[in-house]
């Protein structure tokens, strides 16, 4: 059965829409990327060579399409061409900066990406690292109680009713939950002291079972010790210096403990 002509005409029509769409999330993306100093609607539209943000502003404020989907889509991609069994799930959250109070979850809070307490909102994600690469894989927006308890606020905002408070281990485990209920292989997770001195989010992982490394403060209690006291403890030979790459404010250093019971401990 042939297509009539104006259905043909249809189909043209829609891939050169198509094509149109995909331009405009590529430029977005490089604009993302770019070194433009404010990732605002009028600096990404010049980045992309554009007269007016109104591009930018449709594809992220009008135009219908769902983020959870686009999620799904790339989790897919990222399983069949990244995906490895020695898999290593990344969990952290980083700040940005907001001035007002609009913006849904802002408010005055500690942002590792400032080193201090700052009008801010807070997201968690998650990156999946493999031999092949390494991605980001999901997000999650931290909401305080302070947003979470004022339902008016939230619809103002456009933070849907079902929405309730969660820790931003809460936040980790539903996202690590979705990621292996998927299929995306993996063996270790790991994250800093947020996630590592919660429990349920220990115990989740157990149950998997998964295999962690886990940050936790100093002092976190180990019975009878303080894990702070019970480094201390450890001669200076059980500690090696390592580097964690280069953060906002240069290179990020760790000590690494060879010394095996805290290993074990934490």
């Amino acid at each position: 059965m042939s297509a009539s002509p104006a259905s043909s005409a249809a189909v043209v029509q829609w891939a050169a829409t198509l094509d149109q769409v995909a331009h405009r999330a590529l430029a977005y993306l490089k604009g993302l990327l770019s070194p433009v100093q404010r990732k605002n609607g009028w600096q990404l539209a010049a980045q992309a060579g554009d007269r007016s943000p109104y591009g930018v502003q449709h594809l992220l404020g009008r135009a219908t399409w769902d983020a959870d989907e686009v999620r799904d889509d790339l989790r897919a991609y990222v399983v069949e061409h990244l995906g490895d069994p020695e898999g290593v799930l990344v969990v952290d959250e980083t700040g940005f900066l907001k001035k007002g109070e609009q913006s849904a979850g802002v408010q005055r809070q500690y942002s590792g990406t400032a080193g201090r307490v700052e009008n801010c909102q807070i997201g968690v994600f998650m990156v999946y690292c493999t031999a092949c690469g390494r991605t980001f894989l999901d997000r999650a927006l931290y909401l305080p109680r302070s947003w979470t308890a004022q339902a008016q606020r939230c619809q103002a905002a456009g933070i849907p009713h079902a929405v309730g408070f969660a820790t931003k281990p809460m936040l980790a485990r539903q996202m690590l939950q979705r990621a292996l209920d998927a299929g995306v292989p993996a063996r270790w997770v790991t994250g800093d002291a947020v996630y590592g001195s919660d429990s349920q989010f220990r115990h989740f992982l157990e149950s998997r079972p998964l295999a962690y490394v886990l940050g936790v403060t100093s002092n976190y209690t180990l019975r009878p010790y303080t894990a702070g006291a019970l480094a201390a403890q450890l001669p200076k030979q059980a500690w090696r210096r390592r580097s964690a790459g280069t953060g906002s404010k240069g290179p990020r250093r760790y000590e690494w403990a060879l010394h095996r019971l805290l290993i074990l401990i934490l």
